[in-house]
């Protein structure tokens, strides 16, 4: 029980390079942000953009890998 912490810290470093990785290759995935479902509004001196699709889309693959490492443990 006394070393939870340091899985803990280790996770949130793996977190951490993650989060890194994705920043630096996601401006290459041109398609990223880009889905037929996201919503573009452009006016004269406005511009709103929310990526619905492009947000779906990652959550069912975090969720697929979430499910697929707690599957593996057991």
């Amino acid at each position: 029980m006394t070393n939870q912490p340091v899985w803990i810290l280790i996770s949130v470093g793996f977190l951490i390079v993650g989060v890194g990785i994705i920043w630096l290759l996601a401006p290459s995935i041109p398609w990223l942000g880009k889905l037929p479902g996201d919503i573009l509004i452009e006016r004269e001196n406005f511009r709103f953009y929310f990526p619905l699709t492009t947000c779906i889309l990652l959550s069912l693959l975090f969720s697929g890998i979430v499910w697929l490492i707690r599957f593996l443990s057991r």
